[in-house]
């Protein structure tokens, strides 16, 4: 039935791909695509976004990251925004003494490297 109103060159690109059943195939789960979401929402923010790319820069402390924003950004909200970019896979957090270190994991160095991109 679809065969009819679809045009050519797209149908027969399909078919080069198994049709439907092949594409449908090749893309994520459930799972996958509630993590690359989760990624894309926590880059979504602008202050998420500065963030990350200071700490790829050079891994920072609370106080550093807060003076890069300008410190206007109050405590909570600094801690909700590193906790996003956290709870997304692109930063870390390790304890150094009494100070927290934020630097990116691998998958937050490739995101900035295709935000560089666009």
């Amino acid at each position: 039935m679809l065969d009819s109103i679809i045009p050519d060159p797209i149908r027969e690109q399909c078919e080069s791909k198994g049709g439907m059943k092949g594409i449908k195939k090749k893309l994520p789960g459930k799972k996958e695509l509630g993590d690359q979401s989760q990624v894309f929402q926590a880059l979504s923010d602008p202050l998420r976004l500065k963030i990350l790319l200071a700490v790829v820069e050079q891994p920072l402390c609370v106080c550093l990251i807060k003076d890069i924003l300008g410190g206007k950004v109050s405590d909570s909200k600094l801690s909700y925004h590193i906790n996003k970019l956290k709870d997304a896979g692109l930063i870390v957090g390790e304890r150094q003494a009494s100070w927290i270190i934020y630097s990116p994991t691998k998958l937050g160095e490739e995101a900035v490297k295709v935000a560089g991109k666009l």
